[in-house]
């Protein structure tokens, strides 16, 4: 099958991403230094001799001993509370840790795959909704998002560079919002925020009136996604993501539902100026290269989303 170094490999999407690599039989190796993932992520892979951890910041350059087919780089924070508290860190994931993992692939003649957002489309007006691949973005370069949103623009156009002028094989995927087991209760981002709140019977907190919208998809579409791109001809870039349409307050109302929640919805000031007013993918290009669609629906992806959280809740609170 081949060996596959993943960056960022004990992270919330990174841990989907080995599982399915050691299910098709690739010998994995891990390097992340924990600062958002953790390392109970793939706990239930101990043992096996396909899997193998470093804990190691890729910001900073590193030697890898011995041959790899895929270099995956999927470390970065990327959570908006993220972007405020460690700002910097964010940066260099997405510009030096970039440049770095794009260096052990040409020396290893490995498939560099990067995992690019769709943050790079920024707020995008009513004309360009929904998202294409062709679409450059409407980015704030000096806003609070832009720590996230910059580098990540940044990380896809050293990963061009580095293929037009050493002919590296590159992968690029844009991710939309993505959910699922195994995201930090304390994430902050919208699905995390509103199923803890709701398992505690606390208001639920809309940031401005709930109108804005965003796609989401659960993480083992995503990852089948991301997969087939790593393996299959497509270089891209293109969108992962679910093209169903919902606004944040539709998303609360559903959580609560499947909670079982006393929670009310109460509304609040919107903390980042940035926030994106919608998001929707437009995955005509991963239907037409990959054959991929997403397939599993927002109700069965919270129901499971909401067990791994009723759990982590409770672990907390003993």
């Amino acid at each position: 099958m081949g060996s596959v170094l993943v960056s960022g490999g004990c992270g919330f999407l990174g841990s989907h991403m080995v599982d399915r690599l050691l299910t098709e039989g690739h010998e994995v190796f891990v390097y992340d230094n924990c600062i958002t993932g953790r390392w109970k992520n793939i706990d239930h892979h101990k043992g096996s001799p396909k899997l193998h951890c470093v804990e190691q910041d890729v910001s900073y350059p590193f030697k890898f001993d011995g041959p790899l087919d895929y270099v995956m780089h999927m470390a970065s924070p990327a959570s908006p509370p993220d972007f405020k508290t460690i700002p910097f860190e964010t940066i260099r994931a997405g510009s030096f840790a970039t440049h770095i993992m794009l260096d052990v692939a040409l020396e290893k003649k490995a498939r560099f795959f990067l995992t690019s957002t769709s943050e790079i489309y920024g707020d995008p007006p009513a004309e360009h909704h929904p998202q294409v691949e062709t679409y450059f973005g409407n980015v704030n370069p000096i806003g609070d998002r832009s720590v996230y949103d910059e580098a990540k623009r940044y990380a896809e156009m050293i990963t061009m560079a580095y293929a037009r002028e050493h002919k590296l094989e590159t992968r690029i995927v844009r991710i939309f919002n993505t959910y699922g087991p195994r995201m930090r209760p304390n994430d902050g981002r919208v699905v995390t925020n509103f199923i803890a709140q709701a398992l505690r019977d606390e208001p639920v907190t809309l940031y401005g009136d709930g109108s804005q919208t965003r796609s989401f998809c659960y993480a083992t579409d995503n990852i089948d996604g991301l997969y087939r791109l790593l393996t299959g001809d497509e270089p891209g870039p293109v969108n992962i993501g679910n093209p169903i349409e919902r606004t944040v307050k539709q998303l609360a109302e559903i959580i609560i539902g499947l909670t079982g929640s006393k929670s009310q919805i109460v509304c609040k000031p919107q903390p980042f100026a940035d926030d994106p007013r919608q998001r929707k993918p437009d995955i005509s290009k991963a239907k037409r290269t990959l054959g991929w669609e997403p397939k599993v629906s927002i109700e069965d992806g919270l129901e499971k989303t909401i067990a791994y959280m009723r759990e982590e809740l409770n672990r907390q609170a003993e």
